[in-house]
């Protein structure tokens, strides 16, 4: 854990944020060298922030015993370099039970991500989420998402209650999400809420997002091509239409279509992503399953486009 808050870190950061997999090794055990050499490579390539067992790092797959060895070693590899975040889910007990261990393992802060199965009204919600921050000295992200989506006014009840310090949007309703920030800016002056582009690639929407002022986001791909993700971002930031642009159109629009292609691919594609880059972080645990050879396959040819691309505006404005 680092001694500045998470907010703060944060709300200052320039560059996407890195959601690494979660590695198993030959039996299916977790192999933490491998998972530490994933967040190095993160770390170095100049990540903003690691998100350690969350949505792509398989969180519903681990035990609590795994949990806690994976937000160590995220914690151990960063070193206080970057904060890192550890996912916490399920019902209230058991959110508070991994949001406990999470905080045990060094963790600056939580991703509190919906609760398991049962689709609970606004209210409900909100005792949820008000519970599991007051858990820890943790500071905490709510990911809006299925059957956690909120009203305006029960976000600005969120930004209220004390250790939630933003929300993480993975519905892509750009409506609501206008509607939420004006709510919270209104009913909040000078809170400095953080809102996030949770979307699986979120990238294909960075531009609607920064419409609304919202240029945090998670990056499924710097968890395997961290150069495409940083030149991107780059992009996007300095208003370099040209390059932006292309990697919209050949690279992160393909992917997001080849996503649709199977169930889980958010994740089981990404590892597979991982591995063709050399490092063998195994396979997703059931029920998710492995990607195709063919979708493998498609998935390559993707990657190497967007590297193309980069070789070709790099050499454009070298020249």
């Amino acid at each position: 854990m680092t001694s500045a808050p998470l907010a703060a870190r944060l709300g200052r950061v320039a560059g996407p944020l890195f959601f690494p997999v979660t590695a198993y090794g030959p039996d299916g055990s977790v192999d933490l060298d491998a998972f530490r050499a994933h967040v190095r490579t993160g770390v170095d390539a100049g990540a903003a922030a690691v998100f350690a067992c969350c949505g792509t790092g398989e969180f519903h797959a681990l035990t609590p015993e795994e949990f806690r060895l994976v937000v160590a070693a995220a914690v151990e590899e960063t070193a206080g370099e970057v904060p890192v975040v550890a996912g916490a889910g399920y019902g209230t007990a058991l959110a508070i039970q991994y949001a406990r261990l999470a905080e045990e393992a060094g963790a600056d802060g939580l991703l509190a991500m919906p609760p398991y199965l049962v689709v609970a009204d606004q209210a409900g919600l909100l005792g949820h989420y008000a519970a599991l921050a007051a858990a820890t000295g943790l500071e905490t992200i709510v990911y809006q998402r299925d059957n956690a989506v909120f009203t305006p006014e029960s976000v600005v009840a969120l930004a209220g209650t004390p250790g939630v310090i933003g929300l993480k949007d993975g519905c892509g309703d750009l409506d609501l999400m206008q509607r939420i920030v004006s709510a919270v800016r209104t009913a909040l002056p000078g809170r400095d809420f953080l809102y996030f582009n949770g979307l699986p690639t979120a990238e294909l929407t960075g531009l609607a997002y920064r419409g609304i002022g919202v240029t945090l986001y998670s990056s499924a791909v710097f968890a395997f091509a961290p150069d495409i993700a940083l030149a991107f971002y780059r992009a996007l930031d300095s208003g370099d239409d040209d390059l932006a642009g292309a990697l919209l159109d050949h690279f992160y629009r393909p992917l997001v279509e080849l996503r649709a292609k199977g169930r889980g691919y958010a994740v089981s594609l990404v590892k597979a992503a991982v591995r063709l880059g050399g490092l063998d972080v195994g396979e997703v645990r059931t029920p998710l399953t492995e990607p195709s050879a063919a979708h493998i396959e498609e998935l390559a040819g993707i990657i190497a486009r967007g590297r193309a691309l980069l070789e070709k505006y790099g050499q454009e404005r070298r020249g």
